[in-house]
């Protein structure tokens, strides 16, 4: 066998190249893959949302695509109105589709304003309509609550560019989640009074027939969202860790208690945990098939399924790990916030997750695919098209309620605070974030 030198060192040849081959291994993995995904930059298309539609950059978890993969964003204007805009990927154009006062024909101001549509957008199964609802703003000095006279739920067509008005719910109530049931022409409604600490959130269905909304009961539970299962079965989370399923061919309300792996709700899972305050948010969505609940808890770094086809009183669920794994650079467990959670066409869960506990806050964007090991992180958000909107006026002077986004050292553009995600049947994912308020868009094939 022949003998070569290197660093000095007779080596035969076979060793030599096991040697190269090592080290060659060594250099091109100094961490596991996941560590690489995750510290990489995910540059996605970013699109300003109109400032005319807002006054603090501002919207929700408010955003859905249709059926036709446009995306569907509602806006906030404190104390003057609400829009929801729609986002064409095919030419990138924003435009208006609902002007709440226009459709209700109302156009008071201040706290008395429809100052949201602050809904978790829906998609109507038959007909593709948009549904969404609006709801109050903050009172100013001087303004009573009750000053508000309520929100209105509403739907807008995408075939027809018209909108529909299904009315008020409940007085002083604005409406913080719409899901409709077009198959058994009902719509699911949770109204939110805004109230601290007890938030006063009515489960509510209304009949489009008819034309008259059933109160089911008050949950007492904030930013409550509500799915269906593969039953036509809705769910509402009720505060002290509990769940409304109504069974609409039934006529029947049941109360569900909750366990996670086999045990009961864990404490640290605030807002399913039965000592917790009413404070929590729990962001849901269901499965295509409407056989699985999937939640994440805003504050609580853990991914978790619920299974909808249980028999009797208790909801079973297990836990899928953390939306970020691993520690922080201080070797603490990582302190995330998430306020943007979805699932896709196909299954996929979506997340956009901030961290903090870090010297600065950290978007990424993370996925599940069911049946798989563990949450993938694609990377940090970031923009690859940093000059999409002005952050400073002709004067130089930084544009107000434009603090959301920072350059990093290597000039890479990216934001702090995401408030919602979805997927759309094109495969395009879109992250919804504020100040400015901002849509991005990453094609499939940089989140495959």
């Amino acid at each position: 066998m022949k003998t070569i030198h290197l660093f000095g060192k007779k080596l035969k040849l076979r060793r030599w190249v096991l040697y190269c081959l090592a080290a060659l291994l060594l250099a091109c993995a100094p961490m596991r893959a996941g560590q690489q995904e995750e510290s990489r930059w995910l540059l996605g298309q970013a699109h300003h949302i109109p400032s005319e539609y807002t006054n603090q950059e501002s919207g929700y978890f408010s955003i859905v695509a249709g059926h036709d993969s446009r995306v569907y964003v509602g806006a906030a204007k404190y104390g003057v109105n609400a829009y929801l805009i729609e986002f064409n990927p095919m030419n990138a154009v924003m435009r208006l589709v609902m002007d709440v006062h226009r459709v209700i024909m109302q156009f008071l101001t201040g706290f008395a304003a429809q100052a949201k549509i602050h809904t978790r957008n829906n998609v109507g199964q038959l007909t593709g309509k948009i549904y969404v609802g609006s709801k109050q703003g903050y009172p100013e000095k001087g303004e009573k609550r009750s000053d508000y006279p309520g929100g209105y739920v509403l739907a807008y067509d995408p075939k027809t560019g018209t909108n529909e008005n299904f009315g008020m719910p409940k007085k002083h109530h604005g409406v913080i989640s719409v899901m409709p049931d077009e198959h058994r022409g009902l719509i699911y409604v949770s109204t939110c009074d805004d109230g601290r600490p007890i938030e006063h959130s009515h489960f509510m269905v209304y009949d489009m027939k008819k034309k008259t909304y059933k109160d089911l009961g008050d949950s007492e539970h904030h930013y409550a969202f509500i799915v269906l299962d593969h039953k036509g079965r809705a769910y509402h989370p009720v505060r002290g860790g509990k769940i409304f399923r109504y069974d609409p061919d039934a006529d029947k309300l049941e109360t569900l208690t909750v366990t996670v792996d086999g045990q009961p709700c864990p404490k640290e899972i605030i807002g399913l945990n039965p000592k917790a305050h009413a404070s929590a948010i729990l962001n849901w969505d269901a499965s295509p098939d409407g056989k699985t609940l999937w939640c994440v808890e805003m504050s609580h770094n853990m991914l978790y399924s619920f299974d909808l086809t249980a028999a009797g009183s208790v909801l079973p669920g297990k836990s899928h790990g953390p939306l970020l794994a691993g520690k922080n650079a201080k070797g603490n467990p990582r302190i995330t916030d998430c306020r943007a959670m979805c699932v896709g066409p196909t299954g996929k869960v979506w997340a956009a997750v901030t961290e903090h506990g870090i010297p600065q806050t950290q978007l990424y964007l993370v996925s599940y695919t069911p049946g798989h090991q563990g949450v993938r992180n694609h990377g940090k958000v970031g923009v690859a098209n940093p000059d999409f909107t002005p952050f400073v006026d002709a004067k130089g002077k930084p544009l107000p309620w434009h603090h959301g986004m920072r350059k990093e050292k290597d000039g890479t553009m990216t934001p702090t605070t995401p408030m919602g995600v979805c997927e759309a049947r094109d495969g395009n994912v879109y992250v919804l974030t504020i100040g400015p308020f901002t849509l991005i868009k990453y094609r499939p094939d940089q989140v495959k």
